[in-house]
């Protein structure tokens, strides 16, 4: 092509071009379309396009750029004059938080929640937000970030509640704060950790309650010279709600010097406050608070210790909540299995209570044990630890809903459950003497210990068991060889030791069975089928009146001849006289099966309908 022509055609193209249209529509992605329209200075530290829209029309977008602390004096100014529609707080607030964020600080972060408070809650209710504007969840979130980050103690740290006089970039806020408010039940709250900032990872589902307010964790302690009135851990964080009201907020944010109030709201769920006469819930993340717990606990290191360690110098068995105990509310008791701890409830703890018709209605602790330990032993301390955990709660017995006890226990934990539910007659010592208990040669001790393992009744105020995954009739992992060498280096409870120490004295009393292991006989020799105790124990009907329940895993779901969940098989775990069974497949541990969890819930919602 000669000079002349490329010309031509550059000219063309030139022309071209100038004739294109300047304003144009995209198609893009359904996925990249929606990240647009919720783009916000929270979600990618883009001002969303209603702020956008409000900086442009005021000319204000490059002079923001460059001097936002002025900018904001300016806007914030023309609000007080009267020259700003109420809609443009929301702008505000967002500005606010953007220039808090790139080095404005505490001062910012305060602004933005003063700013979405008066957007969310004007003293005009002509002017609240309409439920479907966009910008109302926007405030809510910028109000709870702004908060959190106002009250945040250092990079990555815990939130510090206190009064005091905080600046803001047009004044002060004067904020009361009564510290006698930190307190859950019989215990004290410190060591606030900021929920909102939090990645959980490792449970399959994650459920936020949205609302007003920053979503907090904090520590327990029981309160100075008293005692622990209640079943909470100690180790546990809980969900908590700071909010700080704002008193007599003008509608125009005119005065320079606002007053305040720090509240903080334990618990989650059907927590609301009233707010310029609305009913308003309060923001929490009890999933984030739960991972923060358990990513703390020593449970998952202590899993095998458990199995092989008996209670030697201290006791290890105990029952423990995750919320003060609430009155009218029915307890579910989580009994977990061999080699296991409570932690392996996490999935189906977190699916049922935050459950709205569950939650509120149940109150869920856990029990824990050493699990090598011999299953009469352990059934024992389950027994003692709910009849004191209710005698601690209600001890005039004016709470009916501790009488109306749930009680799921998995696999080895599932025959501690049916424990609590059968009679024992003399069927279970007699598999260890010919002699009456009375007529033996041994210590107060012992005896005492030996008639309460051995000797029991149904618990009156359990009305109701879930098995999962439970060997009724023995697993014949537990039968196995490999499971038994194991078992060798199970080390007893002191407590049985002295028991068995007295008990050899007086061998000719003994039937062979409970000797000639030459050792205490531990949760795998009763677990193994034959065992004249899980004989026993599965030939023992359920209580009169007690409702119970199956859950059965099979690997591939299927019942066949040998099908099994890879440690039970399904003719171990299926028995009769059940209320339902259900078979999920699933490998042994199937706690937090989606199927498991909805069987339990369906159960749950059964229970309280049979109110």
């Amino acid at each position: 092509m000669n000079r002349r022509a490329v010309i031509a055609v550059t000219s063309l193209a030139a022309t071209l071009a100038a004739c294109s249209a300047p304003i144009r529509a995209v198609r893009v992605d359904p996925q990249r379309a929606h990240r647009i329209i919720l783009r916000t200075e929270l979600t990618s530290g883009e001002l969303s396009q209603h702020t956008q829209n409000f900086i442009y029309a005021h000319d204000l977008a490059e002079r923001f750029d460059k001097d936002p602390a002025g900018v904001l004096r300016e806007l914030h100014q023309s609000f007080v004059a009267g020259r700003e529609l109420h809609e443009s707080l929301a702008a505000l607030a967002e500005l606010c938080f953007h220039h808090a964020e790139r080095g404005g600080g505490r001062p910012y972060y305060l602004a933005a929640a003063v700013y979405a408070w008066e957007y969310l809650f004007p003293a005009d209710p002509q002017l609240r937000p309409d439920r479907f504007n966009p910008r109302l969840r926007l405030a809510c979130d910028l109000y709870n970030r702004g908060l959190t980050q106002a009250l945040e103690e250092g990079a990555g740290g815990d939130v510090l509640l206190k009064g005091g006089r905080f600046a803001l970039p047009f004044g002060t806020v004067e904020v009361a704060f009564d510290p006698s408010t930190l307190r859950w039940g019989t215990h004290e709250l410190e060591g606030f950790a900021p929920l909102d900032e939090l990645e959980v990872i490792g449970l399959p589902t994650v459920h936020r309650w949205s609302g007003i307010g920053a979503p907090l964790a904090a520590r327990i302690k029981t309160r100075a010279g008293g005692k622990a009135g209640d079943l909470l851990g100690q180790r546990i964080r809980v969900p908590v709600t700071a909010l700080l009201r704002f008193s007599d907020l003008p509608d125009d944010v005119s005065s320079p010097h606002l007053h305040a109030t720090l509240e903080v709201h334990p618990g989650y769920g059907d927590r609301k406050v009233t707010i310029e006469g609305q009913e308003v819930p309060l923001e929490a993340e009890p999933t984030a608070a739960l991972a923060l717990t358990l990513a703390d606990a020593p449970v998952w290191s202590t899993e095998l210790r458990g199995f092989l360690r008996g209670s030697l110098l201290a006791d290890r068995t105990r029952l423990v909540a995750l919320t003060p105990y609430s009155p009218g509310a029915i307890p579910v008791v989580f009994v977990h299995g061999t080699a296991s701890s409570a932690g392996r409830w996490a999935e189906l703890y977190n699916e049922l209570d935050n459950d709205p018709r569950l939650h509120g209605r149940f109150q869920f602790w856990f029990f824990s044990y050493e699990t090598g330990n011999p299953i009469a032993y352990s059934a024992l301390r389950l027994r003692q630890a709910l009849d004191t955990g209710i005698a601690l709660l209600d001890p005039e017995g004016k709470d009916p809903a501790l009488r109306r006890m749930v009680l799921i226990g998995h696999s080895q934990g599932g025959l501690l459950t049916k424990a609590m539910v059968v009679e024992s007659g003399d069927q279970f010592w007699a598999n260890v003497s010919d002699k009456p208990l009375d007529q033996l040669r041994l210590s107060d001790a012992t005896r005492t210990l030996l008639r309460e393992a051995f000797f029991f009744h149904p618990l009156p105020f359990v009305r109701r068991v879930i098995f999962v995954a439970t060997p009724q009739h023995g697993s014949y992992i537990a039968g196995s060889w490999v499971a038994h060498q194991v078992a060798r280096l199970v080390r007893a409870p002191l407590d049985v030791t002295r028991a068995m120490s007295d008990l050899l004295l007086d061998q000719a009393a003994l039937k062979l069975q409970a000797v000639s292991l030459g050792r205490i006989p531990s949760a795998v020799d009763n677990m193994t089928p034959g065992n004249p105790w899980i004989k026993t124990m599965a030939a023992k009907p359920i209580a009169p009146g007690v409702h119970a329940h199956s859950i059965i895993a099979i690997k591939d779901g299927k019942i066949a001849p040998g099908a099994n969940d890879g440690v039970v098989a399904y003719d171990s775990a299926h028995i009769g006289g059940v209320d339902s069974e259900l078979v999920v497949e699933s490998a042994h541990s199937c706690q937090a099966n989606p199927h498991t969890i909805a069987e339990v819930r369906r159960i749950l919602l059964e229970h309280l309908r049979s109110e």
